[in-house]
């Protein structure tokens, strides 16, 4: 079965001729459970999410900041496996027919199997995978099995990327290049900031692939900004800690709606 890197193509297009940035939400499986995780995927997609990441909660992170940090220790006291991943991709897929990536360290992958987990993802229907900590010289067999399985490998750049390792790495990824826009972990920030833009523009002379900027953004105020100059808003650490502040789970999912919503109309230039 071939997985939806296509669904992730056509979604990211279909925002760039709708003449706005694509807004892409992070939240990590298993968190609060695996069945609540599940309804604040749905949730996200129902506010107006486009694109999800559905996080594989790791002991070790090493780009998560604190809130990130909290919700897969969450998770992983809950017993998370990724068989659980891949059954949050798949129920969120087949629910709202858009597509969903995993974003996951490389250590769980490669104790799993690459052949195994790139044909599981698949199966479930998801378009891919954001590999933070993989480099791209090491990310041949990787590559090699998501292509095989119709994913995508998505190589994050940040600002400290030269302009010819920001070439080497769009040179092999596909989907969309996840630009940081910051240096350090993930977190809302009270600004976005102009490296952003910078990184965006030079990640842009190397490549036709979408860029979507991730890290900061908390409100629709720096989602119009960032949409401003980038193919895609990347919000996770909002959307968790909006649930990780709720009374409880059915708030937390509310509360994930509800910024979702907010976040699209600041794609759109409504905010």
């Amino acid at each position: 079965m071939s997985g939806n890197i296509q669904l992730l193509s056509d979604t990211l297009a279909a925002a760039k001729a709708d003449g706005r940035a694509a807004l892409i939400a992070y939240l990590p499986a298993g968190f609060p459970t695996v069945d609540g995780g599940i309804e604040a995927i749905k949730a996200a997609f129902d506010g107006g999410a486009d694109i999800v990441e559905v996080g594989l909660p790791h002991s070790d992170p090493v780009l998560d900041g604190p809130v990130i940090q909290t919700a897969d220790d969450i998770a992983l006291r809950g017993g998370v496996k990724i068989a659980d991943v891949m059954r949050t991709v798949r129920e969120t897929h087949a629910a709202t027919g858009k597509p969903v990536l995993v974003m996951t360290y490389w250590n769980p992958i490669d104790r799993y199997g690459v052949e195994r987990f790139t044909a599981e993802l698949a199966e479930a229907g998801g378009a891919g995978c954001i590999l933070p900590d993989l480099p791209v010289q090491e990310a041949g067999l990787w590559r090699e099995h998501a292509e095989k399985h119709g994913l995508a490998t998505v190589f994050v750049v940040a600002p400290s990327s030269k302009d010819a390792r920001l070439a080497e790495i769009t040179k092999v990824g596909t989907g969309f290049v996840y630009a940081a826009s910051l240096m350090g972990v993930t977190g809302t920030r009270a600004s976005v900031g102009a490296q952003a833009q910078d990184l965006v523009e030079r990640t842009r002379a190397t490549t036709d692939t979408p860029v979507c900027v991730g890290l900061g953004v908390s409100n629709a105020q720096q989602a119009a900004e960032v949409a401003r100059f980038a193919d895609g808003v990347i919000v996770g650490s909002a959307f968790v800690k909006g649930m990780l502040d709720a009374p409880d789970d059915a708030a937390g999912v509310e509360a994930v709606r509800a910024l979702a919503a907010d976040l699209a109309k600041g794609v759109r230039g409504q905010a």
